[in-house]
């Protein structure tokens, strides 16, 4: 029996605007018409179909903008160049960053719990003025629930 092997794409949505993360109402499904719709745009049906097939969103938080999706080997550099052409999620512009890729969920829940830890920390340097520390640690426990709750 052969596997089906896939890459995890560790994404950062960086917002250009100046909406709080309380205000911005994107969505998982929304970030995957939004590739589709980069992918058959930049690639055409044909590219659509080989990274269409594997193509998933596994997680999105809004309020830390962090995306994982999942998508076959074959076909991941596809993906990531698509995500790297989207220049808006939902009417609101932002760059989309690929932070980490990786071969196994495991290793990209590592990375994005990492990760959430550095944003989330910067966020308390800054002094968010919505966010008090007590928020920003239960903000910080629920989103490492979250991301460890994922499975393949």
């Amino acid at each position: 029996m052969v596997r089906f092997k896939n890459r995890w794409l560790l994404i950062e949505f960086i917002p250009c605007g100046q909406a709080q993360p309380s205000q911005r109402s994107t969505s998982s499904k929304q970030i995957w018409s939004e590739i589709r719709d980069t992918v058959v745009h930049n690639f055409g049906e044909v590219g659509w179909g080989a990274v269409g097939q594997s193509l998933n969103v596994k997680y999105y938080s809004p309020v830390t903008n962090l995306c994982i999706i999942r998508v076959a080997r074959d076909h991941y550099r596809t993906a990531w160049a698509a995500v790297t052409l989207i220049t808006s999620l939902n009417g609101e512009t932002c760059i989309p960053r690929v932070v980490h890729c990786s071969g196994t969920i495991k290793q990209a829940q590592i990375a994005a719990i990492k990760y959430d830890r550095e944003l989330i920390a910067r966020m308390r340097e800054q002094g968010t003025a919505d966010l008090s520390s007590d928020k920003l640690d239960t903000l910080l426990a629920t989103t490492v629930t979250e991301i460890e709750a994922l499975q393949d």
